[in-house]
């Protein structure tokens, strides 16, 4: 029997506000552990919460970016629940009315288009971070992320492969980047995912029993962790034990690379939700969310069209580029000073790729500056370095964020160009290569390639190219 995979996504993602949803407290990441804290973040009682106005306005902002319909009505919940990092223990979320819903997100994945519906998206308070210490009977708290801003976007059960899956985030990570809704730092927690998995024949519409894998934060680990409980659960199809799939949560293990039980999977009637009784609904006007709509930045998939159509590059190229809103604002800082939009794509999708990758940084991490780039191209346009030099010149570039000239300068890069000076190279080479000239009258062209490589060695790499290789062809026909 063949079976099918099936995947729902929940993301947590971290709302770009300067303070919490419901206090005045900082959300600046880094801080020392419970730094950012209050009464109320803390759950105090006789403390009350004030809804921070700019959630609203992202949540609703986040919902126009996902095509999503949005409730003009709201109202926030209790999730009640043992929550040993809430010191309240409850989650003021959103149950029955959550702010958003019925979006849609398109996305092109190994020569097929992928429609993935969101069933919603609401807005609720993060919890904190328990630190667990290595042989000793007791855990550590920093309550520094209570109250920090969410939304959860919640998918429909559309996906059909771990890669899929990955390549989805991908995208929900750009839109979000772009729609200035949240920094999605993923090595800081900004963007999180549960993921939801179950298998079933193909062809049966109901669906298997599905497993939770819990708060995973990378890309990369999204798919490895998809893989292995995929690959657990066809096993037990496999040999008739699909009874041994339960409805549970289950966290991935990274190092061991398996997802192991945490618990059974709740129901909603477990979180026993109630309205909040310390909140008013939330009335959202039309004229906002149409306002929103409206004022909406250029989103990923209409910058690849626009990249493609203005700069002429490749669309593998521009969905590269655009996957990572710094990048792509460093391109089109780079291209508007008047430079090859192509040489631009080369330099990024290559040498600077390559740094980021070796040096285990990301693009917001880059320093340098899009004149500099530019301004190396130019100068290697006007052959006063070579193309070569020119990478050396890049990767110095990458790391002091110095101009190219001074570059250039410290370390004796600048192209030989004078001809009285390249012929006296040449001419050197030609006598100390008889046999090479010889070979060249005798029809072998190939010496001529040999000759230019001489003359090059000769001046480290900094003979002008393009007047070496016309003197060395001038001189030989003389001398056939």
């Amino acid at each position: 029997m063949v079976y099918e995979t099936v995947i729902g996504l929940e993301i947590h993602a971290e709302l770009k506000t300067k303070t919490k949803i419901f206090c005045s407290c900082s959300t600046e990441f880094g801080k020392k552990p419970n730094e950012n804290t209050c009464p109320i973040c803390l759950g105090i009682p006789g403390t009350l919460p004030v809804l921070n106005e700019d959630v609203i306005k992202l949540a609703v902002k986040a919902g126009t970016a996902l095509g999503c319909k949005i409730n003009n009505y709201n109202k926030m919940d209790r999730k009640n629940y043992f929550y040993p990092d809430l010191t309240k223990n409850f989650q003021t979320s959103q149950y029955d009315i959550p702010m958003c819903g019925e979006g849609l997100v398109k996305f092109d994945f190994e020569g097929k288009e992928v429609k993935v519906r969101i069933n919603r998206i609401h807005i609720e308070e993060d919890a904190g971070k328990l630190v667990h210490l290595e042989d000793e009977p007791y855990s550590l708290i920093d309550y520094n992320r209570c109250g920090v801003p969410l939304i959860e976007i919640v998918t429909e059960p559309d996906l059909r492969s771990p890669a899929e899956a990955a390549e989805f985030m991908r995208q929900l990570k750009g839109i979000l980047e772009y729609a200035e809704v949240s920094d999605c730092r993923m090595e800081q927690g900004s963007i999180r995912c549960d993921a939801n998995i179950s298998i079933r024949p193909v062809g049966q519409e109901e669906y298997g029993t599905k497993v939770e894998i819990k708060n995973i934060n990378s890309f990369r680990e999204v798919q490895k962790a998809l893989e292995r409980e995929e690959k657990r659960q066809r096993e037990l199809y496999q040999y008739g034990e699909e009874y041994k799939i339960k409805q549970e949560t289950r966290r991935w293990d990274a190092a061991k690379a398996k997802t192991l039980p945490m618990r059974s999977k709740e129901e909603a009637h477990d979180y026993r939700y109630f309205p909040e009784p310390d909140l008013t609904p939330i009335i959202i006007q039309q004229e906002f969310i149409d306002e929103t709509r409206a004022n909406l930045p250029e989103m990923p998939a209409e910058k690849r069209q626009r990249f493609v159509r203005d700069y002429k590059i490749p669309q593998k190229d521009a969905s590269i580029i655009i996957a990572n809103k710094t990048l792509a604002h460093f391109y089109e800082d780079t291209v508007a000073l008047g430079v090859d939009p192509k040489v631009v794509d080369n330099y990024i999708l290559g040498d600077m790729l390559r740094l980021l990758n070796k040096k285990g940084l990301e693009p917001e991490d880059i320093t340098m500056d899009p004149k500099n780039l530019a301004h190396l191209i130019q100068v290697i346009d006007e052959g006063k370095i070579s193309k070569t030099a020119g990478k050396e010149v890049f990767a110095e570039m990458f790391d002091t964020n110095k101009s190219p000239d001074v570059i250039i300068e410290e370390k004796g890069l600048a192209q030989i160009s004078s001809s009285d000076e390249l012929e006296k190279l040449v001419d050197e080479v030609l006598k100390n290569n008889p046999q090479s000239i010889e070979d060249f009258k005798a029809g072998k062209k190939q010496a001529a390639g040999y000759l230019m490589g001489q003359v090059m060695k000769a001046s480290k790499g900094q003979a002008n190219p393009q007047i070496a290789k016309k003197m060395i062809d001038d001189k030989l026909a003389i001398l056939v």
